[in-house]
């Protein structure tokens, strides 16, 4: 697809969060790598965090709607306060590297359903392990100014240090272009591995830190398993607010 193609518009009212962007592939790309010098990688959240949540997108209609899951979790016990579903039409179609421009507009119209802002995120997707530091994660967290994780299920870009062990717990640094970008963390034995990645105001260290303080019983830390259950609507999900 050339890079001038248009992906499709922003809606209105979010384009304060697409920081005027022409929807071209080429001028999606230019803002990534805009937004990118804007995340921050200290850890500047409230610890222990009070309220934590969790974000996933899913999709309906044949990929016509746009479905945002945001759950609101006790930052002690995990426990689920509230989960809210936003349905928004979808802007764009599918294309590597800019999922963001396709998400984001549901995720924050999900955040903005919450009864209260939470301390620290967890997203489904990366935060910085993407080609131009900017995934899904870090782009929701500098839009949102909240201190995000991103929680994705496979690589995108990168490579890992070391072979890593088949034990709870282990991680090894992720890299691309000789900067680590994240960690493979095998967060339940004899599962595959999760990439965990900083997205905005929290640390490389912290981020796979407090992933495995959520992470229970499932592969999954508790935030995205929780709204990856609610986007996906399968049996046993925590019911919508």
């Amino acid at each position: 697809m050339d890079d001038s193609a248009r992906t499709g518009t922003p809606p209105a009212e979010k384009t304060d969060a697409f920081d005027g962007w022409d929807g071209s592939i080429a001028g999606a790309r230019a803002l990534q790598a805009k937004l990118a010098h804007e995340v921050r990688l200290e850890d500047d959240f409230a610890s222990p965090p009070r309220l934590i949540a969790g974000f996933d997108v899913g999709f309906e209609d044949g990929g016509e709607t746009t479905r945002a899951a945001a759950v609101l979790l006790d930052g002690d016990s995990a426990e689920v306060l509230h989960a809210h579903v936003a349905r928004v039409p979808t802007s764009m179609p599918y294309v590597p590297g800019l999922l963001s421009f396709r998400e984001l507009p549901a995720l924050l119209a999900a955040l903005a359903m919450l009864p209260e802002m939470p301390d620290l995120v967890f997203v489904d997707g990366q935060g910085i392990a993407h080609p131009r530091r900017l995934g899904i994660a870090a782009h929701f967290g500098v839009v949102s100014g909240l201190p995000c994780i991103g929680v994705a299920k496979k690589t995108l870009v990168g490579v890992a240090d070391d072979e890593l062990a088949d034990v709870r717990g282990a991680r090894v640094p992720l890299r691309h272009r000789g900067e680590q970008i994240g960690w493979l963390l095998r967060s339940k034995p004899r599962c595959l591995p999760l990439v965990i990645s900083p997205g905005h105001r929290v640390s490389m260290r912290t981020a796979v830190e407090m992933t495995m303080r959520y992470v229970g019983r499932y592969r999954l830390p508790e935030p995205t398993r929780q709204a990856d259950a609610v986007a996906s609507r399968r049996p046993g999900a925590t019911p919508v607010a």
